[in-house]
């Protein structure tokens, strides 16, 4: 099963991300739940640096995809578009776990 982490803060951003795990629904390459949640968690990871301008630490490896940013930045624009960034990885997941369920995918929140 694919687990998707979500740590939030005080504010209910997501501060990071940490997806681990295959869904388990077809061989290694073919599975389209895997494939998805990847293709979201890459995106963002792209879109906030060639985007929002930030360097968030992250790590992209087989079965393993994880990001985390802080949201100490003085530029508003650059906030905002980093919380909608590691946002929208976390309504992506919640859609995944939505449609194919969570026995192939789950997500959890944690604060």
């Amino acid at each position: 099963m694919l687990t998707a982490r979500f740590k939030l803060d005080r504010q209910d951003r997501v501060v990071s991300f940490h997806l681990d795990g295959h869904a388990g629904t077809a061989v290694k390459g073919e599975n389209i739940i895997c494939a998805a949640a990847s293709a979201i968690a890459q995106t963002a990871i792209g879109s906030l640096q060639d985007i929002a301008r930030i360097e968030p630490d992250y790590q992209a490896e087989d079965g393993l995809i994880c990001c985390q940013v802080s949201y100490n930045s003085e530029d508003r624009d650059q906030l905002i578009q980093a919380a909608s960034l590691m946002g929208s990885v976390r309504i992506g997941c919640m859609q995944l776990e939505d449609s194919y369920g969570s026995q192939y995918i789950t997500c959890i929140d944690e604060r």
